[in-house]
């Protein structure tokens, strides 16, 4: 079995228990499983790169009799998306929250013992309050460095007597280093990666409650996106739930019902 280039730089053997998992996790259907899997068999070559198999799933897919599985396929390059910077994705981080009987509270300016610091997101529940900090990457294979977790305990260090918190976490769209989990994990910092913990991860709880982002969309440019999320509508339910949200984009009838009906069968 050839080796696989990942976006890191690390290489190692094409698995494809490992391909079958994440196309079964994208909703298709067992019956077309293995088209893919031989498709992808038939492309791979040695130390071929992850984002060519990636390439070539998605491109399969979107010609497929379920071209909507694409964009289940693509939630992680659709989180990405939200940027360039990393307001979209504290708010997208929020609406998560919110369903795990969260209040909470963006971006909020609050006073220390030293300085005054700007808390990505205030969660309380149970009379509890927590500092969240959001780290969002746009390029694969970026991973939280351990200088995140330093200034992450830095900060709650600073903050936490003057605004009676309790804990601190730390949210991140991609994965962790072990020396910035380690440490995490030593100073009481709840972490959320990508895949950790193994159960209740980051892309666990989107699909559990399936919160897709607008990103996923593919009847919708960039810039539409980046309009979208410029006025806070971060969520595919939300322009399933309030269709006028699309009356920013200045869209024609026949493809505001194609979004429309693209977010219907996204979740299904």
């Amino acid at each position: 079995m050839p080796n696989i280039l990942k976006a890191g730089g690390q290489i190692e053997p094409f698995s494809e228990e490992k391909l079958r998992l994440s196309i079964a996790r994208a909703g298709i259907p067992e019956v077309f499983q293995n088209e893919v899997v031989s498709y992808v068999n038939s492309k791979l070559y040695d130390n071929i790169p992850t984002s060519e198999i990636y390439s070539y799933i998605t491109g399969f897919l979107q010609k497929s009799t379920y071209p909507f599985s694409n964009t289940k396929y693509s939630l992680r390059r659709s989180i990405m998306d939200l940027g360039p910077t990393g307001y979209p994705f504290e708010d997208y981080v929020s609406e998560i929250l919110k369903m795990e009987g969260y209040d909470t509270q963006v971006r909020q300016i609050l006073k220390g013992k030293c300085v005054s610091h700007e808390v990505d997101i205030v969660a309380e529940k149970n009379k509890l309050k927590s500092m969240i900090e959001c780290k969002f990457h746009n390029s694969p294979g970026t991973r939280s460095q351990i200088h995140v977790s330093l200034y992450t305990k830095a900060r709650f260090d600073d903050i936490k007597e003057n605004n009676n918190f309790s804990d601190a976490w730390l949210v991140t769209n991609t994965k962790i280093t072990s020396d910035a989990l380690s440490y995490a994990l030593c100073s009481n910092i709840k972490v959320i990666s990508w895949d950790y913990p193994e159960k209740g991860s980051f892309r666990d709880l989107i699909e559990k409650y399936k919160l897709y982002p607008i990103t996923v969309l593919s009847s919708l440019t960039q810039n539409q996106k980046q309009q979208l999320l410029q006025n806070h509508i971060v969520l595919t339910t939300d322009v399933g739930k309030n269709p006028s949200c699309l009356d920013i984009l200045g869209l024609p009838n026949d493809k505001k019902n194609s979004v429309l009906s693209e977010c219907q069968l996204i979740h299904k």
